[in-house]
């Protein structure tokens, strides 16, 4: 199996295709898969999946960043924008390697099947994948290693060194954020990271060649994705975690004092969800800094992710145009103020060192005519999300453009079963769900029972070039499988696809409708 170097542009088998062609897909996140290891992974698990979106007439999958996690084990707030999150790897596939024996691995069946339990699993699996790797040396043949050699090669300048040194100097500090390190290891002072390489050479090798596991499988998931006629659909983050390896290695990037502390902070300004906007405390970028390299390191990160995806969202791309900033030191969103961002220059430095770029903005929310302007004039699909458009007086589903993809509802939602019953934290009032519900049953001629098929029905056969239905939608599961709830910070993300939900009924239900709308 080789290895794709880090150096080397390539859009994958599908992606010529994407935007050329009437699709329709899942949105299902990788830890979501069925699977006897506490998780879902990207081995056979994640191989059957593709198998079985060909079998439901889908041929685009969407996923969330595949970042290792840090607190709250969110996708969105990854140890590195970079590195692989190793609690995705395939324990079935390093069994098979030789790496470990089954008996060693029989902890892991003992964790739930239609849950995430990170805080049962990191242990359990990290210490496999460990296992694994001191192995690894011993038992893998002339081939791997040199798979192996090329990876690091290809990956240690931009990142890879980088993020083992960060993994062992945040086990040393008990995991805390590297601004509250030692003050010599928090701002990389001449000399101790030389001592560290020296003195935990092997634990480096070990994080390294985990990472290498991990694009090992991913690229074998893509390629069998390629084959199937598949669109690998990522995730980026627009911005990264201040508890980084990308905060900690490359503080230049971003608006943070001495010792890591961020001046300023990302946020959104408030709306109808919240009174205070919400206060997400990335730090924010020094885009003069990126501008006067040519936005080098932003050329790296969008290379990175074609060589893992044929299609990528940027999350929250209003802040390309416009970004909400606000003082460290406040309490709330609310005092913030909108700043230019770079605009088309970035982009523009992109598609010069990158050629076309198969990105989709995530332009939800209070769009601005400059907002969209800006992504006409980049040529990048936008979002349309059903649940915030169908019960509005003035919606007209013809008005959906071919230029978007278009959604029932996202990670971010309740699912659509949950929304139409007023799910637990709903901000509406009583009477605007019932408002809403009435508004939906009109618009749809359906009913209670089946509004999630009638939701999936309208987005297939829009114009848009790309339809998503998360998961859930398919099963027509309320609130208890929502994957997310914004400002929160505990019980998300865990949601599994248990394996008798998926039945062959439904799967030839989503063929018929992705046929009958010409998305086959």
């Amino acid at each position: 199996m080789p290895v794709v170097s880090s150096t080397e542009f390539d859009r994958g088998p599908n992606s010529e295709s994407i935007s050329s062609q009437r699709r329709a897909g899942v949105c299902m996140h990788l830890s979501s898969l069925p699977g006897p290891h506490g998780i879902g992974t990207i081995g056979a698990p994640a191989r059957r999946f593709v198998d079985t979106l060909t079998a439901m007439g889908q041929s685009v999958w969407q996923f969330l960043p595949l970042g290792p996690t840090g607190y709250g084990d969110s996708p969105y707030q990854a140890l590195s924008t970079f590195a692989g999150n190793e609690m995705l790897i395939d324990i079935g596939d390093l069994v098979e390697l030789g790496l470990l024996t089954s008996q060693e691995t029989r902890p892991l069946l003992d964790l739930p099947a239609g849950s995430v339990d990170y805080g049962a699993l990191q242990p359990l699996k990290t210490s496999l994948l460990t296992r694994a790797a001191e192995r690894f040396s011993h038992r893998a043949d002339a081939s791997l290693r040199q798979e192996l050699d090329e990876f690091i090669a290809a990956s240690d300048t931009l990142w890879l060194h980088d993020y083992a040194l960060f993994q062992i100097l945040k086990t040393q500090h008990e995991l805390v954020s590297w601004t509250a390190w030692d003050e010599a290891y928090a701002e990389r002072a001449d000399g101790v990271l030389g001592v560290l390489e020296r003195d935990h050479a092997e634990t480096i090798a070990s994080v390294k060649l985990v990472q290498f596991l991990f694009h090992r499988q991913w690229q074998a998931l893509r390629a069998y994705a390629g084959e199937k006629g598949v669109v690998l659909f990522g995730d980026m983050p627009i911005y990264v975690a201040l508890d980084s390896a990308d905060a900690w290695a490359r503080p230049e990037l971003l608006q943070l004092e001495r010792g890591g502390l961020p001046t300023q902070v990302a946020g959104v300004p408030p709306d109808y969800f919240s009174e205070d906007g919400q206060l997400w405390g990335n730090p924010l970028y020094d885009w003069s800094h990126h501008d006067a390299t040519a936005y080098r390191w932003w050329v790296s990160r969008l290379r990175h992710c074609m060589q893992m995806m044929d299609l990528v969202r940027i999350d929250h791309f209003r802040g390309f145009e416009a970004y909400w900033s606000v003082p460290a030191a406040a309490e709330t969103a609310r005092d913030g103020a909108w700043i230019k961002g770079p605009g088309d220059k970035l982009f523009d430095a992109m598609r010069q060192a990158l050629g076309t770029l198969p990105i989709v903005a995530e332009d939800l929310g209070v769009i601005t005519d400059e907002v969209n302007e800006l992504r006409r004039r980049q040529g990048f699909p936008g979002m349309k999300v059903l649940q915030f458009l169908i019960a509005e007086p003035d919606f007209d589903p013809g008005e959906i453009g071919e230029d978007c993809v278009c959604y029932t509802g996202t990670h971010d939602n309740d699912t659509v079963m949950g929304w139409f019953s007023g799910g637990p934290g709903d901000v509406r009032s009583s009477e605007e769900i019932q408002a809403n519900q009435d508004a939906v049953l009109k618009r749809t001629g359906g009913s209670a029972q089946t509004v999630h098929l009638d939701l999936i029905r309208m987005a297939l056969e829009s114009a848009a070039a790309t339809a998503v239905v998360p998961m859930q939608d398919y099963l027509g599961l309320g609130s208890e499988a929502r994957m997310n709830i914004p400002g929160t910070a505990s019980g998300n993300w865990c949601w599994r696809l248990e394996p008798d939900l998926l039945s062959e009924e439904l799967i030839q239900t989503a063929a018929a409708m992705a046929a009958a709308a010409g998305r086959s």
